[in-house]
């Protein structure tokens, strides 16, 4: 539905009231001048306050000075250089955001057209008052056939203009309130910039200090709520991608270097509409029980086993991860990884360091022929298959789901007999509860002797203690592990390991995925995923809400409608909406568990009332309104 505003231009586009100013010119060098412009004033302010009829207020200005077109000439260049500055700043805005913006005003055209004309308003787009001039050009009055010169003439023009769409009138005076009042528009905004009105702001809702919060105001009719009003914390150095990205969108964004505790998040997070986070921030229930405004959180990673997932779709809080920015990435390093080893690179860098020349094959080996055994067939495990057979490994998988083979990749029966066949076992599972000890004693006792073993999946997936012992027997000859149980919360906390000195085992500090190329993308794409949700609804990708991908319905009102999943609801919210003769321009259902989430677009700006219904049904868990 197209939003239109209607500014007011006395006190509101310009700083001043242009009759008042014009007065000053007419009557410059007048012996009465002082008391003439006195009585002026008081009868604008009178006029301006509903003390007076505005069209009284208007004959008995003008019967006050006869002014001539050259003073209104005068008038012109004094109110271009009087223009309001927020509205010099924002009107580009204002125009971009808008189906159209109207300057409707108790002045004349004479001067108004001349001034807006600058910032590309069309003359057409300027209902005012004209002058009436006699047959020498004097001016003499105003052409009283126009419904301005008259009482309440802002809601008859108004009326007469038949705007379509939702309308927001912007000013500062009673006549602008009564617009709103009258039903011609749906929102007023009483601008206090030039000037404050008590009796004016004393009935009104929105008050604005300046055009810059116009603006937040025509967001928020847009939107939920307006854009710079969102706050975004982003915790373990996000990439600048991702951080500029949510601040062109309008976001007030803060960074934080590294992660927070349970106790500085919950403390942290009250005001907050978006979380970023990667791996080492945990988002527990008692976080989510003190985010009362939170919208969504991004994992800026694949892994989301830090994130309290049920709790946080209990609380209508959408979670989203970037599975894929980040393959290519770790792939190469368990590549690189099982390269290394397989050649004892480790050791053979050690000793050269230390000044020993060990030039002996004894323990080296080509990966071309060698066996790979994959736990773990997901997006990570698939590619690392692809890339190792290209360099001549034999690959072999073991994945609990049913997975399409790549290449000459051949899935194995169970993970026992994987473990006995290969030469290399890479692990790449997820963070699910039930693979938590999934490398044990009893896993490592099976694997080939002489084998490999990396994992750049999870920490709480392999007991390093058991690991570090089959290692220090030599029946498992070189180890790469990027991932731990308990990992530092920032660059320069300290780390132990038992891996820690133990012969041809590489640690790397959970930078499997972290290249500048991998970061960047997952930067924009998880940005761009939560500005998407925020602006439309859309759940595409999301890990703990049900998952909707739709279109945006031009000129509609979309109603976004979180709640617990139970037989007959969406039947009580189209009966709701067909009581009231609301029309649905489209809808979309899906469920997850004991959540159901459901988009309704309707064409209509009078579903306050169902509005205020859905969010009283019980099944509710939150509902959100885009415009």
């Amino acid at each position: 539905m197209p939003t239109r505003v209607i500014i007011d231009f006395d006190s509101t586009v310009v700083q001043v009231e242009a009759l008042d100013e014009l007065a000053r010119i007419a009557l410059q060098g007048k012996a009465d001048r002082d008391s003439v412009l006195a009585e002026i004033e008081r009868l604008t302010r009178e006029g301006m306050s509903g003390k007076i009829g505005f069209g009284e207020a208007l004959s008995r200005r003008l019967a006050l000075f006869a002014p001539s077109p050259k003073q209104i000439e005068k008038l012109i260049e004094l109110l271009k250089k009087r223009v309001t500055p927020s509205f010099r700043e924002h009107i580009d805005e204002i125009r971009e955001m808008t189906s159209g913006v109207y300057i409707v005003s108790g002045g004349f055209r004479e001067y108004i057209v001349p001034v807006v004309a600058e910032f590309g308003i069309d003359a057409e787009h300027v209902i005012a008052n004209s002058f009436v001039t006699d047959a020498a050009g004097k001016i003499v009055g105003a052409d009283t056939l126009n419904p301005l010169a008259g009482d309440n003439g802002k809601v008859k023009a108004v009326r007469e203009m038949k705007l379509s769409g939702r309308i927001i009138i912007v000013g500062d005076g009673f006549s602008d309130l009564q617009v709103a009042q009258g039903g011609q528009a749906h929102e007023f905004v009483a601008m206090t910039e030039n000037v404050s009105r008590p009796e004016v702001i004393r009935e009104v809702e929105h008050v604005a200090r300046d055009f810059g919060e116009v603006v937040d105001k025509i967001r928020e009719i847009k939107f939920s709520f307006p854009k710079n009003k969102i706050k975004v914390l982003l915790l373990e150095s996000i990439h600048p991608e991702g951080v500029e990205r949510l601040r062109e969108e309008g976001y007030q964004v803060e960074t934080v270097a590294k992660s927070l505790s349970e106790e500085e998040l919950a403390e942290r997070i009250g005001d907050v509409s978006i979380l970023g986070i990667r791996s080492n921030t945990h988002v527990t229930a008692a976080v989510l029980g003190h985010a009362k405004h939170l919208l969504a959180v991004g994992a800026f990673c694949i892994g989301t086993n830090q994130i309290d997932l049920a709790g946080a779709a209990t609380r209508g809080v959408a979670v989203f991860n970037a599975p894929f920015s980040n393959t290519r990435s770790v792939v190469e390093l368990a590549i690189a990884e099982i390269i290394a080893l397989n050649r004892r690179l480790t050791d053979r860098n050690t000793s050269t360091h230390a000044g020993e020349w060990n030039k002996s094959a004894v323990g080296s080996h080509e990966i071309r022929g060698r066996r790979l055994g994959i736990v773990g067939y997901g997006n990570i495990g698939s590619q690392l298959s692809v890339l190792a057979e290209g360099l001549g490994m034999e690959v072999r998988y073991f994945d609990i789901a049913d997975k399409l083979s790549l290449g000459n990749a051949k899935r194995a029966a169970t993970m026992k007999d994987l473990l006995a066949w290969a030469d290399v076992v890479s692990v790449h599972v997820d963070g699910r509860a039930a693979n938590r000890g999934l490398f044990g004693e009893t896993e490592f006792a099976q694997m080939k002797p002489g084998a490999i073993f990396l994992n750049l999946s999870r920490g709480m997936v392999v007991d390093l203690e058991a690991l570090a012992e089959h290692l220090k027997s030599g029946r498992i000859t070189g180890a790469a592990v990027d991932v731990y149980e308990m990992e530092p919360k920032s660059k320069g906390e300290k780390f132990v390991s038992v891996l820690q000195g133990l012969p041809n085992v590489i640690l790397t500090p959970h930078v499997a995925g972290s290249t500048e190329e991998s970061q960047a993308a997952i930067g924009r794409f998880m940005a761009e995923k939560l500005i998407t949700f925020i602006n439309s609804g859309s759940t595409a990708l999301s890990v703990n809400l049900p998952e909707l991908t739709l279109p945006q319905q031009e000129g509609s009102h979309r109603l976004i409608w979180l709640h617990h999943n139970v037989p007959g609801v969406l039947a009580r919210i189209n009966t709701m909406l067909a009581e009231r003769g609301v029309n649905i321009d489209g809808q979309f259902l899906a469920t997850r568990g004991e959540v159901g989430y459901v988009i309704t677009d309707i064409n209509t700006t009078q579903g306050e009332e169902v509005i205020k219904q859905l969010r009283e049904m019980p099944e509710t868990i939150r509902l959100r309104v885009l415009y």
